[in-house]
């Protein structure tokens, strides 16, 4: 494991240097770009009868656990470093457009996403059954955190989309693991669960996530205000992300939103009332460190996987449809849910012009959804389900990330703040 980790560091840290030298494009994106073109790269020297490379990159995805990597490793502390520096005036201040789109809209795309997405495998005579539907709606709706905060450093869009994207992205991984969850134990057990214990789930889930965050931030927070160093305070908030979300995981509650809870706390009142300025400026450059690394791995191992997913071109052809059938679930989700919180009196002055489309076009879809769907039972249904998702996944990120940026700064200008301000 340690070679292996090696291995991948090494290969991380030289497509991070290349898009720093050469490509220039934002870091996340630039790094995956690197990783797919190593793949194309290997794929090339294969055809010509060298496939040396191909199997050495293909041994080191095998034997890299996907799912587990991200939901275990890279997750938890990745949505902590985001809860982090969030501010909670911020979040109250736009709180209904999130808790919209982080429940209701993440239930409306998958229902619109699996209709959908039903008549695209009858299309291509695939016999899917209506079940594993339901799950790629489930893992596909969702937008992805990790892609979506490393998008939206460089995209310039203005703090109330910020903020309302970052605050969804942050929260809707709970709902979709919550609804995820249940549709894999129907299909496992063969037979549909009554309404009592899909509640019973999700208050296990969802609430007892809440709960055990708010009790893992609290005792953290406590522990925080009783140091005045910078080291142990450091590795208090280590222990917090990578023994919280073990622990989550033991306690079957929902690691992600014990760690959003627990990174808010933390990030609010830890840093005012429990660090001094220099504990307060260790913790964060070491969490924008942390962020910063594994944020680059991660779109690595995305970019890698592409040498271990059998798919077809009528699988590309497929993604493409389904992936506009996702973005039409965004717009249907995202529009009818704005225009009503903008009837409200109290959210005027939350919801800016151009909303509605930043918001659709800047729902990235990422590593979480390859994660669910690596978390399938193996058969037939699975490999196409994560030959799908995977395209999807890659096609959103390329095309909706390098073009979210021109997008606000068309709506907005070259100063975003100020057309804000403006409005």
């Amino acid at each position: 494991m340690l070679d292996l980790a090696a291995a991948f560091i090494a290969l991380t840290t030289l497509f991070t240097y290349l898009n720093y030298r050469l490509i220039r494009l934002p870091p996340a994106i630039g790094v995956m770009i690197g990783a797919l073109l190593l793949s194309l790269l290997a794929y090339g020297l294969s055809a010509l009868g060298y496939p040396v490379l191909e199997l050495e990159i293909q041994e080191m995805i095998r034997r890299i656990d996907f799912s587990d990597v991200l939901m275990t490793w890279f997750l938890p502390a990745l949505l902590f470093a985001g809860a982090l520096h969030v501010n909670l005036d911020d979040l109250r201040s736009y709180k209904w457009p999130i808790t919209f789109l982080a429940t209701g809209g993440v239930l409306i795309a998958t229902f619109v996403v699996t209709g959908l997405a039903h008549y695209t495998f009858a299309l291509f005579g695939w016999q899917v059954s209506f079940i594993y539907c339901l799950l790629f709606g489930a893992l596909i709706s969702p937008t992805d955190p990790i892609a979506v905060m490393g998008i939206l450093k460089s995209s310039g869009a203005p703090k109330p989309l910020q903020t309302t994207i970052v605050g969804e992205s942050l929260f809707n991984d709970g709902t979709a693991v919550v609804m995820f969850s249940i549709l894999l134990g129907v299909l496992m057990i063969g037979h549909t669960p009554t309404i009592g214990e899909v509640s019973l789930l999700f208050l296990k889930e969802a609430v007892g996530g809440i709960i055990f965050g708010l009790l893992l931030g609290y005792v953290v927070y406590l522990l925080l205000s009783r140091v005045n160093e910078f080291q142990p305070s450091v590795m208090l908030t280590l222990a917090l992300v990578f023994g919280g979300a073990s622990l989550a995981a033991k306690l079957h509650v929902s690691a992600p939103i014990v760690m959003v809870v627990a990174g808010l706390i933390i990030g609010n009142h830890g840093r005012r009332h429990a660090m001094s300025e220099e504990t307060r400026r260790y913790v964060d450059n070491f969490w924008i460190l942390i962020d910063e690394i594994l944020n680059a791995l991660l779109f690595a191992l995305i970019g890698l996987e592409l040498l271990v997913l059998p798919f077809t071109w009528p699988h590309v052809a497929a993604a493409i449809l389904l992936g506009g059938a996702v973005l039409v679930a965004r717009v249907l989700t995202v529009g009818p849910g704005i225009v009503l919180i903008r009837q409200l009196k109290s959210a005027q002055l939350q919801v800016a012009p151009g909303t509605i489309r930043i918001l659709s076009w800047g729902g990235l879809r990422g590593g979480v959804s390859v994660a669910l769907a690596l978390a399938l039972p193996l058969g037939p249904e699975r490999d196409l389900l994560l030959a799908l998702t995977y395209i999807v996944v890659l096609v959103s990120i390329l095309v909706q990330g390098l073009t979210i940026g021109p997008l606000v700064r068309s709506l907005y200008g070259s100063n975003p703040v100020e057309a804000e301000e403006a409005h």
